[in-house]
Order: C-alpha cells, then structure tokens, then sequence
C-alpha cells in the first residue's frame, strides 16, 4: 500500500510538472505574438489556467528574465536587440496600457508646459496622468507614476489643446494670464479655438482666463491697425 501511495504521488507530481511547463510555454507564446510594448495582465491569462497557477509562472518568467514586472500583476515582454535585452520604451508601453484597460493616459502638466516652450523646467520623474486609479509602474530601471487626474485635464487628449489644458493646470491661475498670451502666438488658430471651446469643461479660473484671453486683442493687431489709421 505505501509503494502504491508513493507511486501516486511521484505521477500526480510529475502531471503538475508538466501541467505547468505547458501553461509556461502558453504564456510565453502569448507574449511573444504582442505587439512589443503591450502589458501582459495576469488576469487576461485565465483562460489558460488557474489564477494561483498563472501567478506563480509570471513569476518565474520574471525571475529567468524572460519577462519584466511592470507592477502589480503587470508584465512586459523585454525587447531583443542585437546587443541584449531591453525593456520597452516607456510611451510604447504606456499607450498599450491605455488601450488595454480602455483608460486615458496623458502626459502630466510639467511635461506638457515644458514642451510648448511654457517653461524650461524638465520634469525629473515621468508621470503620467490617467483616468484610471493611481499606481506606479516600473519598466527596467525607470518608474513611471500613474496619477489619476479629473476628467476636465484628460480632455481633448493626443491634441495640442489638451497639452495647452495640461499645463495651464499645472502652472495655476496666478501664471495662467501670461501662459495664454504665449500660446495664443504659438498655437495655430485652430488648437486655440479648441481650447477655446472646451472652457465650460474647466475650473471657473481656468475657463475666465481662457475667454479673457479669446477675446484681448493681441498687441501686433493693435499697432497694425493704428498703422492704417
């Protein structure tokens, strides 16, 4: 009976062995047909096998670096190239994010003003905003902030007005006046009347600044018109 017994366990061990080399092999093919970039969700695997049993196989993917931890129950295929493995980039990874979980995910304020030229300040961490909930991914050496933002920051998103949004949120109202006037020169007349547009989505202080500013003059308009005269 303990011979039986024993023989029992050795095969019901040797079955969960190859159970979960399967389930290992399946993960790694799923992986490898993403596009490079694309979060691999432990909770999008189910169809393969257990929770319990997917976890501990992400896991000891990670540990043989064969795929890299982006945060809780987040993983990335690392990128070959011919001089090793690198993680992927951080917008690549962050727009499949955003297209996987169906959320908005935008560049924050400080990297918004910074590249319309609205400060020469460069933002030290990456954060990005999200109408998601807040978390921190980490991608290689980089941690990326997930920050949940209002829906009124995350409007017009992938647009230069949704920049021109960004920012002025972030500089605040007492430099929202002098910003303006900066991206009422800089931005074509169509981004702006986007801006524009969308005020009743803004703050009071944001949407006052925005019109005032829609309906100043601007300075050239002046002295060309006096030019005539």
């Amino acid at each position: 009976m303990i011979r039986i017994a024993n023989c029992q366990k050795l095969t019901y061990i040797s079955d969960r062995r190859l159970n979960m080399e399967r389930l290992s092999e399946q993960i790694i093919q799923h992986a490898s047909a993403l596009p490079e970039g694309t979060p691999l969700a432990a909770k999008g695997l189910l169809h393969l096998g257990s929770r319990a049993a997917v976890d501990q196989i992400l896991s000891r993917l990670t540990e043989r670096g064969q795929l890299i931890r982006a945060g809780r129950g987040v993983y990335l295929r690392p990128v070959q190239t011919r001089f090793g493995q690198r993680s992927p980039s951080i917008e690549q990874a962050v727009e499949a994010l955003a297209q996987q979980r169906g959320e908005v995910i935008v560049p924050n304020g400080a990297a918004a003003a910074n590249a319309l030229g609205l400060t020469t300040q460069v933002p030290v961490r990456l954060v990005y905003l999200t109408s998601g909930r807040s978390r921190t991914l980490t991608m290689g050496k980089q941690s990326v902030e997930l920050r949940h933002a209002p829906n009124w920051q995350l409007s017009l998103a992938g647009k230069t007005a949704g920049q021109a949004v960004r920012a002025l949120a972030w500089l605040g109202p007492e430099q929202a006046e002098g910003a303006l006037r900066t991206l009422k020169c800089r931005l074509s007349a169509s981004d702006f009347l986007e801006l524009v547009a969308a005020a009743p989505q803004y703050p009071t202080w944001l949407a006052s600044a925005v019109l005032r500013s829609f309906h100043r003059k601007q300075p050239e308009i002046l002295t060309s018109n006096s030019a005539h005269q």
